[in-house]
């Protein structure tokens, strides 16, 4: 039958016209009548398929000439004979005065968030002259069947209709076409870049949409897309070293012309193949994006290595193709197993290199990847390690960027290793004018844990109180009553040498602030900021007087009287003031001795107090008055023989001194 068969004959069949159920367009519906007639005219095989085509009409408005409207409908639709001018016209007329849909506003919405490949530009070979028809489909079809010039074109103009949105429900119904293309990539993706990134960009038009991607994962063109973007970096390596040697031949003989312009003719083919290969990588990895919305199918490209591939990629320099390997990579970095693949490669060196950079959605990606990454200590010591600290905290004046910037330098500052490492950018006086350009009530979650990290370095610490910077943190953290600027502070005052007697004009604002009516939390910051300051020409008599902070002390060191953390802070708080003579008396003729060994008897499971306790009673008995109400009227030296014998060694130590300073 094969041999008779001559001729094929297509007649198109207009059928109804009918108004969108939720968009301003008009339903066209057709059949299409395929017919293979043999040599003789004779009817030898027919095939009839329905179909539609969606005609928008967007700018229809209150104010729009439906007749004009509808004669340019009809002369621009092949499918509407010119007798059903008045029929298209009364639709119009119906869809000028329905009202909007809630849906379409939803639809409009949704496919303006749709993100798609930057446009592809035409290829030698490639351009075409003529506009593709929905209803010549079977003739580009047949064109798959040809050479690769042939299969080129006939996949162009493919690509020019699965490119409207409209014309996807109708390719997808004819099996042949799909089909066809899938084919033709399997069998021809190597011998044409071409042809096969405008394969893979019709499949990448359904990938665009949810509910086409179970077609595209029937004909395996994700699996086929991981094949050709290895297959494609391999080759990108191939090519790289035969420029390597003629560069390498070149420099061993510059004055040889042959050479130089064998070189230059490599250069030129290599950028040449270089700009078709990203065009191709770019569609391909869009694709995969796309499919990897399904968390099952995402996992079988990782099982396949997609992590590597993608890191692989970021060597390149062109911006968009790198837009679309960083947000992939972020968006596989959510998972554990992808994050440790990435640890595994040389990812945060090559993000390293892509900082700072001009292109504003590039550089936001890349710091929000690198955010992700940070929550691995590993990975945050690589950071450090490929020098990306300074070039972190030159972003910190980019609005547009620095929460992220100041999340990923918060991870940073959470290890004690890279504190120091702070004092050799200008990180800190960042910081601190961010801190005094905010508003009197603001403060700003990520700006102050940073500092609160920093401060716990004495370099960091003595930056901060450069200047008025130490005057500009108490006043506002005293005005607005912010406890974690006020840890910031007290970690600050933690550091012996220059830092502590600069808290001195500060001991009376701080010591107000310790009554039983304020906040546990503020109370804690406050008094731990007092406590750290061990320094010997303080009055502290004076201070406990005026401020009546004896009693306070006294009542806090009940158990269960506030939080163990406020509680230990007040022990704390007597360890230090008992330096002075006749603090340590006045403290001993209060009754606090008994309520420290009560206190003792409570906590004897916590070694952080038992230490703090025995500790007091250490500086006490350096003192005769306390040292003789401790020896004769309390039972405190039969407690520190028994912890003599206690298992952690800090609490013997202490108690060692103790007793050696008793017996003397």
């Amino acid at each position: 039958m094969q041999d008779d068969a001559r001729y094929l004959k297509r007649k198109v069949t207009a059928g109804s016209l009918d108004v969108h159920p939720t968009e301003k367009a008009l339903v066209v519906h057709y059949e299409v009548e395929a017919s293979i007639l043999g040599e003789r005219g004779g009817h030898m095989l027919g095939e009839r398929k329905e179909g539609q085509k969606i005609i928008r009409v967007k700018s229809l408005s209150p104010s729009t000439d439906v007749g004009a409207l509808a004669k340019k409908v009809v002369e621009e639709c092949k499918l509407i004979p010119p007798s059903r001018v008045p029929q298209v016209e009364q639709l119009l007329y119906y869809l000028q005065n329905r009202k909007a849909s809630p849906v379409e506003g939803k639809v409009e919405k949704k496919e303006k968030r749709t993100v798609r490949p930057r446009e592809l530009t035409p290829f030698e070979g490639m351009e075409l002259d003529e506009e593709a028809s929905i209803t010549r489909v079977e003739e580009y079809i047949e064109l798959l069947y040809e050479g690769i010039p042939e299969k080129i074109r006939g996949s162009a103009l493919l690509l020019q209709l699965a490119r409207n949105p409209d014309n996807l429900e109708e390719l997808l119904h004819n099996e042949a076409v799909l089909g066809a293309l899938a084919r033709v990539l399997r069998e021809d993706w190597k011998q044409s870049v071409e042809l096969a990134t405008i394969i893979i960009y019709i499949f990448f038009c359904f990938s665009s949409f949810s509910q086409f991607h179970g077609v595209v994962s029937h004909y395996k063109i994700g699996a086929l897309c991981m094949s050709v973007v290895e297959h494609e970096l391999k080759r990108h390596d191939v090519w790289r070293e035969e420029l390597r040697k003629k560069n390498k031949a070149c420099e061993s003989a510059p004055e040889n012309g042959s050479l130089r312009r064998d070189q230059d003719k490599a250069v030129r083919k290599y950028h040449g193949l270089l700009s078709k290969q990203e065009q191709l990588l770019r569609v391909s990895l869009y694709l995969l994006l796309n499919l990897a919305e399904d968390t099952r199918t995402e996992l079988k490209m990782r099982n396949k290595n997609i992590v590597v591939l993608l890191v692989k990629v970021l060597e390149r320099d062109d911006e968009e193709l790198l837009v679309l390997v960083v947000s992939f990579l972020k968006k596989l970095s959510i998972f554990l197993e992808n994050k440790n693949d990435m640890a595994e490669v040389d990812t945060v060196e090559r993000l390293a290199r892509l900082l700072p950079c001009d292109h504003e959605d590039l550089l936001n990606l890349t710091l929000r990847l690198l955010l992700n990454l940070s929550f691995d200590s590993g990975l945050r010591a690589k950071m450090v390690e490929v020098g990306l600290l300074p070039k972190l905290t030159a972003l910190l004046g980019d609005e547009n960027n620095r929460q992220v910037v100041l999340r990923i330098l918060y991870h940073i500052s959470i290890d004690d290793r890279f504190k120091g490492m702070f004092v050799y950018t200008d990180c800190i006086p960042q910081l601190m004018q961010m801190l005094y350009e905010l508003g009197e009530e603001e403060t700003e979650a990520e700006l102050i844990s940073i500092c609160i990290n920093l401060a716990a370095n004495k370099r960091n610490a003595q930056l901060m109180c450069e200047g008025n910077g130490l005057k500009m943190l108490m006043k506002k953290a005293l005005k607005i009553k912010d406890c974690l600027l006020m840890k910031m502070i007290r970690n600050i005052s933690q550091h012996d040498g220059p830092i502590k007697p600069v808290f001195i004009d500060y001991v009376g604002d701080l010591a107000a602030e310790i009554r039983a009516e304020e906040e546990e939390e503020w109370v804690l910051e406050c008094l731990g900021t007092l406590a750290n300051l061990t320094i010997p020409d303080l009055d502290w008599e004076l201070v406990l007087k005026e401020y009546n902070l004896v009693p306070y002390l006294k009542d806090r060191l009940k158990p269960g009287s506030a939080e163990d953390d406020l509680i230990l802070e007040v022990v704390i708080m007597i360890g230090t003031v008992s330096m002075d003579d006749s603090c340590a008396a006045m403290l001993a003729k209060s009754g606090i001795i008994p309520a420290l060994i009560e206190l003792l008897n409570a906590q004897q499971e916590d070694d952080e107090f038992v230490c703090q306790i025995v500790y007091v009673f250490y500086q006490m008995v350096f003192h005769q008055a306390t040292r003789d109400v401790i020896i004769k009227d309390t039972q405190a030296p039969a407690y520190l023989i028994d912890l003599m014998h206690d298992k952690n060694a800090e609490i013997r130590k202490v108690c060692d001194n103790t007793l050696d300073i008793i017996a003397l």
